[in-house]
């Protein structure tokens, strides 16, 4: 495998291309088990016949773990919208379209949304009150099967030449009730200071799938603070206000 091609350096992880393969190596810590959680659910969201990066192998290099996939060559949905500010809300019905598209699937295999967000919120710094206050609130949610993307954003959608949207990075996929998965991806258009679009977004979907925008609300408090968990000081911070800003019924 030729590793000369660097497409992408995160904190924990190095993506590169290698003619049609993309291989995304780990750092050397990093988790076996998340490792092949990941490869796993991208194996089974495959079997939904969504437009997926297939995986090819996993595999070791140079004693780091490694998910080969197909190279899928295109621009992100980010990018275009970035280099295309007059088809911005063209682009935006494109986005919804295709998460709702992503909830229409089942998969019985992944990881439920309820547990992992449980966790989460059991791992926060929160006052215990607030905690069991969010934990009771979770368990109030209507349970559903749908399939969760987990990090569902304009940079994990990838347009081909011809128009053709594929969805990346499913390490965070999970089943279960897809406004908290809306919820998530609102708040990252407010992570990425972009609190215009996050407005449009939750409007235009609630508005595609008969959704009461007070509903997706409801989540909000419960996927912050399952959110804080990861990410740096400022982010968590965002996130944590909103925790502390939305009333508890």
């Amino acid at each position: 495998m030729n590793l000369e091609r660097v497409i992408a350096v995160r904190d924990t992880k190095t993506i590169y291309r290698d003619g049609d393969k993309c291989i995304k190596v780990f750092n050397q810590n990093y988790s076996k088990a998340d490792v092949l959680n990941e490869a796993l659910n991208q194996a089974r969201i495959e079997e939904t016949g969504l437009n997926i990066p297939k995986i090819i192998e996993v595999t070791t290099i140079d004693g780091k773990w490694a998910i080969v996939s197909e190279f899928i060559e295109g621009k992100t949905l980010a990018q275009l919208m970035q280099e295309n500010p007059d088809k911005n809300d063209e682009y935006l019905e494109m986005f919804v379209d295709l998460q709702i598209k992503v909830q229409s699937k089942t998969c019985g295999g992944l990881n439920k949304l309820k547990d992992k967000m449980n966790r989460k919120i059991s791992e926060t710094m929160l006052d215990e009150t607030i905690r069991y206050e969010l934990h009771t609130r979770l368990e109030g949610m209507p349970k559903h099967n749908k399939v969760c993307h987990g990090d569902f954003n304009a940079s994990n959608i990838i347009i081909t030449d011809d128009g053709t949207p594929y969805i990346i990075d499913w390490s965070h996929a999970t089943q279960g009730n897809a406004s908290a998965d809306v919820a998530r991806t609102y708040l990252l258009f407010w992570l990425s200071g972009n609190d215009a679009n996050a407005d449009k977004y939750l409007d235009l979907f609630c508005k595609k799938s008969n959704t009461e925008k007070q509903y997706v609300q409801k989540w909000m408090p419960i996927v912050a603070a399952s959110q804080s968990v990861k990410g740096n000081q400022k982010e968590r911070k965002f996130l944590l206000s909103w925790v502390n800003v939305v009333d508890y019924e």
